[in-house]
C-alpha cells in the first residue's frame, strides 16, 4: 500500500493539472502541483522518475489538444517539450532536498519553477504558464502588477513545497511550522494587498460600449481560408474567391453599421477574419473609413491582407479607424506562432503605439503578441487606457 500511494498522488496530480490547464480553475492548480510534488518526493527508483514524466506527458497531451493549433508528430513533440520543462523543477527539488536544510530546500522548488517558466518564455512564449490558471482570482492576480505573472507561479509552487513539508511531518510545528508560517504570512499580505488594490480602484472613469463581430461560419468550406491566407489562389480560382471575400466584407461592414446604430462606440473584428487581396485593399478601406465617419464609430479591424505570388503572402494586421474616418493605426503582428503562421506571415516591426484620442489612450496588438510580457509592457508604460487585442480563436 505504501508503494501504491505515490502512484495515487501522481495520477491525481496529473489529472488535475490536465483539467485546470484545459479549463482554468484556480483551486485545482494549487492542488495539482501539491499532489505532483508529493508524488515526486515519494518515488525513489529511476523507474519512478520515468513514470512521473510519462504522467506529465499524458497530462499535457490531454490539456493542450483543444488549444494547440498543430497536429500529427509536431503536436507530440511540442507536448514532450512542455512535459519536460514542467518536470525539471521537480527534478531540481529532488536534487536539493537532501542537500539543504528545510528552510532553504522549501524555496528550491518555487525558484526552479519560476526559472524554467521564465526561460521557456524567452525561447517560446508564456503560453502554458501555470499562472494563467489563476484567471478570475482577482485579489491574487493583482500581484502581477508588482512582479509579473512570475509571482503567481512562485506562490503556487511555494505553497506546494511548504505544505508538503508540513504534510510529511504530520503538521508538527516544531519540524515544519516555520516554512509554512512564512508562506502563509506572505500569501496573506498578497491577498490583502490585492483586495485593497481592487477596493481602491476608481470606478467613476469613462466607459465605452464595445461590440465584436465574428465571420459567418458557413461562408467558406473547411480549408478555404487557410488556402487564401497561404496565397494558393490560381488565376482561374480568383473570381470565385473574390466573390466570397466581397460577401465577407459586406458581412462585417453591415454588421458594424448595425452595432454602431445599436449604441456601440467601438466595433472589433477578430484576427484574420477579414481577408482581402492586396490590390483590393484600398477600395475596401475606403468603404470602411466612410462607414466609420458616417456612424461616428471606431472600427478595430482584424485583417489579413494577401500578397499573391510572393514568398510571404500573409500580412496579419489590426487597422483602427477613428470616428472621423481616419486610419489611426495600422499595426502588423510582430510575433507569429511557430510553424504554419511563421512560414507565411510578414512580421511587423513598428512596435506598440499608444494613441491619444478624445475617448482615452488606445493601443493594440494581435493574439500571440500578448504572450510576451516584455513586449506588452510597452502599452502599460504608455499609460494605455483601452487595449485592443484581436485574436483568432476556435470553438474549444
Amino acid at each position: 500500500m505504501a508503494q501504491a500511494l505515490p502512484s495515487i498522488w501522481l495520477v491525481l496530480g496529473a489529472s488535475l493539472l490536465a483539467l485546470t490547464m484545459r479549463m482554468p480553475s484556480p483551486p485545482l492548480a494549487w492542488a495539482a502541483v501539491l499532489f505532483l510534488l508529493h508524488a515526486s518526493r515519494s518515488v525513489t527508483a529511476a523507474g519512478g522518475v520515468a513514470w512521473f514524466w510519462v504522467a506529465l506527458y499524458g497530462s499535457v497531451l490531454i490539456a493542450f489538444r483543444p488549444s494547440l493549433p498543430v497536429s500529427g508528430a509536431i503536436y507530440f513533440v511540442i507536448s514532450a517539450f512542455f512535459a519536460t520543462t514542467i518536470a525539471v523543477p521537480f527534478l531540481v527539488d529532488r536534487f536539493v532536498a537532501g542537500r539543504a536544510g528545510p528552510s532553504l530546500a522549501v524555496l528550491a522548488f518555487p525558484l526552479a519553477f519560476v526559472a524554467v517558466e521564465f526561460l521557456r518564455s524567452r525561447l517560446t512564449s508564456t503560453w502554458g504558464s501555470i499562472a494563467y490558471t489563476q484567471y478570475g482570482a482577482l485579489p491574487l492576480m493583482q500581484v502581477a502588477a508588482v512582479a509579473g505573472i512570475w509571482a503567481i507561479t512562485f506562490l503556487i509552487a511555494w505553497f506546494a513545497s511548504a505544505f508538503d513539508l508540513a504534510w510529511r511531518n504530520g503538521f508538527a510545528l516544531s519540524d515544519a511550522g516555520g516554512p509554512l508560517a512564512v508562506f502563509l504570512a506572505v500569501s496573506a499580505v498578497v491577498i490583502l494587498g490585492g483586495t485593497f488594490r481592487l477596493a481602491m480602484a476608481p470606478t467613476d472613469g469613462p466607459s465605452m460600449r464595445i461590440a465584436t463581430i465574428n465571420r459567418p461560419l458557413d461562408l467558406f468550406v473547411p480549408g478555404e481560408m487557410t488556402r487564401i491566407s497561404e496565397g494558393r489562389v490560381s488565376p482561374a480560382d480568383r473570381p470565385a474567391f473574390m466573390q466570397k471575400l466581397h460577401r465577407l466584407h459586406d458581412w462585417f461592414l453591415e454588421g458594424s453599421r448595425r452595432e454602431a446604430r445599436a449604441g456601440a462606440r467601438l466595433v472589433v473584428w477578430p484576427e484574420q477574419n477579414l481577408l482581402v487581396f492586396k490590390d483590393d485593399e484600398r477600395a475596401f478601406l475606403e468603404r470602411a473609413t466612410r462607414l466609420a465617419a458616417d456612424e461616428h464609430v471606431y472600427l478595430a479591424m482584424g485583417m489579413g491582407t494577401i500578397h499573391l505570388g510572393e514568398r510571404l503572402p500573409f500580412e496579419n494586421k489590426l487597422v483602427l479607424i477613428d470616428p472621423a474616418g481616419g486610419i489611426a493605426m495600422s499595426y502588423v503582428k510582430e510575433h507569429p506562432v511557430m510553424g504554419w503562421e511563421a512560414s507565411i506571415m510578414r512580421v511587423g516591426s513598428g512596435g506598440i503605439r499608444v494613441l491619444p484620442t478624445p475617448d482615452g489612450r488606445i493601443a493594440g496588438a494581435i493574439c500571440f503578441d500578448a504572450d510576451f510580457p516584455s513586449y506588452i509592457r510597452r502599452a502599460g508604460l504608455g499609460a494605455t487606457e483601452l487595449f485592443v487585442l484581436p485574436v483568432n480563436e476556435w470553438r474549444s
